[in-house]
């Protein structure tokens, strides 16, 4: 096998599936607006995604005196290495799937027209149609190295543990040599790692003929994290589901009422605002990620907690606390202090590209951006701001869209507050 190229693959994502990666147990049975959207989201993508496949085998693979050198690129993975040494490997297949850009840009346009739910549940089935895709070439695989008396690795790329995200660049570039044929759909790598389309997926799939050595070590065994369950090709059962490291079902409206009613009263802050995201979502996020504190002068202590991602398709978690001093309601909510800072524990934030370009420099901009600092709460409502709701603090636009989103609970939170007073 030379080169695989699907236009057209098959995108019958497993509803059991889909739910993981919604976040719902697995024995739940989806009902009322969340199986709407559910198959909207499906029904969305069947008629306008533009998913494919690209799969290219190297056969110029170095792994002696510790190198890991496919077409004599360097890759900076020392536990991917590892892993070939242990199996065997002689050489690789790499491979590049994408849901396509239509995804991308259509959840953007939703997130536009305040549309979050199905914003979210679109985003969602991106992700599951990546999985998809890297799942079934994995069995294409198991397939011809069957056939040929060999085995195939689980897939790896890079930003997973023990690799360098910016080793993006250097598959997509080992992909583009000595190629055939064009990719079937766009694909790039910016600087930082991050590819896009988001919706995308480029990794290396290990081929051995030491057929004792894989099944010797579990952790070098495809099957164990294959959800392709009547597979003919398993040899243990698949027992190790993919983590969804992008936790964004936290932050989203419950999905059994997604829609949401409010009778306002007279408050010091302006009632009915005109939010950016839907009311359902902020009563939610007030309630599971807000926190206030009333001191003995009436000011306010605020304390908010972010989970987002690295900026790799694939990311790694990140937690992130908000801290916000306000004056008291006759000073009008003045925003007197602002901080932010990873939370104590949790280093996933030393995975973001900018922080490995420049550590020092990315934490002094977060720690010294202070939006709206001086200014009354109510001003958040006409702050101008860029939307961009990646889940990483690489670039300012992401990092003033988080402090809108943040704004925007305390603000809410404190107009049903006074409503109920």
């Amino acid at each position: 096998m030379n080169e695989l190229i699907d236009i057209k693959p098959d995108v019958n994502v497993k509803e059991s599936e889909y739910k993981r990666l919604l976040g719902f147990p697995s024995n739940y049975k989806l009902e009322g607006r969340a199986k709407e959207l559910a198959a909207w989201a499906r029904n969305w993508f069947n008629e306008n995604g533009k998913p494919w496949v690209y799969a290219i085998q190297k056969k110029q693979l170095d792994i002696s005196n510790d190198n890991l050198k496919i077409c004599n690129i360097k890759l900076s993975s020392k536990r991917l290495r590892k892993q070939f040494t242990e199996a065997g490997v002689h050489g690789v297949m790499l491979v590049a799937v994408s849901a396509g850009k239509e995804c991308e840009e259509k959840s953007q346009q939703l997130w536009l027209e305040r549309k979050p739910d199905e914003y979210f549940f679109l985003e969602v089935y991106g992700s599951a149609v990546v999985e998809h895709l890297i799942t079934t070439t994995g069995f294409y695989f198991c397939d011809w190295a069957e056939r040929n008396g060999m085995a195939i690795l689980p897939h790896y790329s890079p930003g997973y543990p023990g690799w360098k995200i910016e080793d993006q660049n250097k598959i997509l570039e080992i992909i583009e040599l000595d190629k055939l044929h064009d990719l079937p759909g766009e694909i790039c790598v910016f600087d930082t790692g991050m590819v896009k389309p988001k919706k995308s997926m480029l990794a290396i799939f290990g081929i051995t003929k030491q057929l004792d050595k894989v099944q010797n070590f579990r952790e070098l065994n495809p099957c164990k994290s294959c959800s392709l369950l009547s597979c003919q090709y398993r040899r243990i059962p698949y027992s190790n589901p993919k983590v969804q490291i992008e936790d964004i079902h936290k932050l989203q409206a419950n999905r059994n009422e997604l829609s949401y009613e409010k009778d306002y009263s007279k408050t010091a802050l302006t009632e009915s605002a005109n939010y950016s995201i839907s009311l359902k979502a902020l009563q939610k996020w007030s309630e599971e990620r807000l926190q206030l504190n009333i001191l003995s002068d009436d000011s306010i202590e605020a304390r908010f907690r972010y989970e987002g991602t690295t900026c790799s398709n694939m990311g790694i978690k990140l937690e992130f606390d908000y801290k916000i001093e306000l004056s008291s309601k006759t000073d009008g909510y003045k925003i007197i202090n602002l901080d932010c800072n990873p939370i104590a524990g949790d280093d996933g934030y030393k995975y973001m590209c900018e922080f490995i370009k420049d550590p020092e420099e990315l934490m002094k901009k977060i720690y010294n951006e202070k939006p709206l600092l001086g200014k009354q709460l109510n001003d958040v409502l006409n702050w101008e701001h860029q939307f961009s709701p990646e889940g990483c603090y690489c670039k300012v636009e992401s990092r003033n869209h988080k402090w809108g989103l943040v704004f925007e609970v305390l603000h809410y939170a404190l107009v049903n507050k006074e409503i109920e007073v």
